[in-house]
């Protein structure tokens, strides 16, 4: 419950990192239990494996996304309609952890501050212009 109720995403990250995570294993499990069955430690290293990802003290789920699975999955994401076209633009360009942190600022200072900050970047040499 903490989790869904917290402001905070790190925490989501961790436990929807985490299911996924129990599902595969329980999946693979069901896939070949017939050659599983025959190995006396299996639950032994199932039980470790699981207590491994879910204690915060290893943090072990989020370990596995930070290393594993941003590094072959690409999240396009979806942008907001609320942004005007050329944030659009910049939003789409940008990786999820600098997307959610653009959102962030665009919340707390308002869509005015970021047109700001790309106008100021795309007025310097070498840069691109995002707004014709």
């Amino acid at each position: 419950m903490r989790a869904i109720e917290s402001p905070s995403t790190l925490d989501d990250q961790q436990w929807l990192t985490y299911w996924v995570l129990y599902s595969f294993i329980a999946l693979f499990e069901l896939s070949f239990w017939s050659i599983l069955q025959w190995i006396p430690f299996w639950p032994y290293m199932k039980l470790l494996f699981c207590t491994w990802l879910v204690l915060p003290i290893f943090n072990g789920a989020a370990y596995i996304y930070e290393n594993i699975v941003r590094k072959y999955v690409k999240i396009g994401g979806a942008i907001d309609k609320k942004h005007a076209e050329g944030q659009k633009k910049v939003l789409q360009m940008m990786s999820l952890d600098a997307r959610k942190s653009v959102e962030r600022y665009i919340e707390k200072y308002g869509t005015n501050a970021f047109e700001r900050v790309i106008k100021a970047v795309s007025h310097t040499p070498g840069s691109i212009n995002f707004f014709g």
